[in-house]
């Protein structure tokens, strides 16, 4: 009798594991891919359409000899790419903006500290201070660099300053040895408010308490900089960095507007000003999808060194 029990028991089908809870995981299932495409999907279409679209296009166009009044397209490999590493005119423009992007990065990075480390008080008049650093970075490139060209003209207003004190005019924008370090100079007092306001939010993040322990152990202001707002204010600067360095990768209204390139052949233009140039002005789109290929390339390798290297020493707290 006791046998029989037992041979009923094994004869009974087990539960399967999860078969119970099949319904509400389906309607979890059902419920997340409801929220994906109510939310992710028309964003991730839009990212599809307007970058990951263009970049595949560019890079097949670089293969090819794709010219907008040629009615056929031929496949040609790696030709543009071999043309464009023996030309003198990218291989300048490389230079070009490899000297633009480190002044960039620099000087941004460098003057928006102190003014930060100035400004971190309270009060109405640090207030207005700051909200004067930020107006430039609120004004179109266009209409920053129009208002610069005119005062860093040979008789704008700059050189009428330095005359009034017996300097003889300088050539800013006309002298082919300063004209790059003065488009430097303007792009970087835009972007001086940026940094101004990551490097205050970082500076208010600090705990005061840190400050105050690190006083008790007798650190000076030198002291208490070093070893607790710098380390502190890593991810400030890695946020910096990466953005002025996307930016100078990417100039170009300013060149255009400015000095359109020169003065001279090519002494301002950047890689992505040659290559607008090159695709829209002398309707080479194949060879100048290569540039553009190239250059997104090496902006996308060099953010990502810097990143690695920043973020290793950033703290949190």
């Amino acid at each position: 009798m006791v046998t029989d029990v037992r041979i009923d028991q094994r004869a009974q089908p087990r539960p399967r594991v999860g078969a119970a809870a099949s319904p509400g995981r389906s309607r979890r299932i059902r419920a997340t891919l409801a929220h994906f495409g109510v939310f992710g999907a028309p964003g991730l279409l839009v990212y599809g359409c307007f970058v990951l679209a263009p970049v595949v296009l560019s890079f097949w166009y670089s293969l090819t000899d794709f010219n907008t009044f040629h009615p056929q397209t031929h496949f040609v490999g790696l030709d543009n790419y071999r043309t464009l590493f023996g030309d003198d005119e990218f291989l300048t423009s490389l230079r070009v903006t490899s000297v633009l992007t480190l002044i960039v990065v620099v000087v941004p990075n460098a003057a928006g500290l102190g003014i930060a480390l100035l400004l971190n008080k309270k009060g109405w008049f640090y207030n207005a201070w700051r909200g004067v650093f930020f107006v430039p970075m609120v004004l179109s490139s266009v209409v920053v660099s129009i208002v610069w060209t005119r005062l860093l003209a040979d008789d704008g207003v700059v050189n009428q300053a330095l005359g009034w004190i017996g300097v003889h005019p300088v050539g800013w924008l006309s002298d082919p040895s300063l004209a790059l370090y003065s488009v430097a100079g303007i792009m970087s007092w835009q972007m001086l408010g940026f940094c101004v306001v990551v490097y205050l939010a970082g500076l208010q993040s600090v705990p005061d308490e840190l400050y105050e322990a690190a006083s008790i152990d007798g650190a000076g202001r030198g002291a208490r900089f070093r070893h607790v707002t710098w380390p502190l204010l890593a991810p400030a600067l890695t946020i910096n960095t990466v953005v002025m360095l996307i930016t100078a990768f990417k100039a170009y209204d300013h060149i255009q507007v400015i000095t359109g390139g020169g003065p001279g052949s090519g002494t301002t233009a950047t890689v992505a000003f040659l290559t607008l140039q090159t695709g829209f002005v002398a309707n080479h789109q194949s060879y100048a999808s290569a540039m553009a290929v190239v250059m997104l390339l090496i902006v996308a390798t060099a953010s990502a060194v810097v990143l690695r290297l920043l973020q290793r020493r950033e703290v949190s707290l």
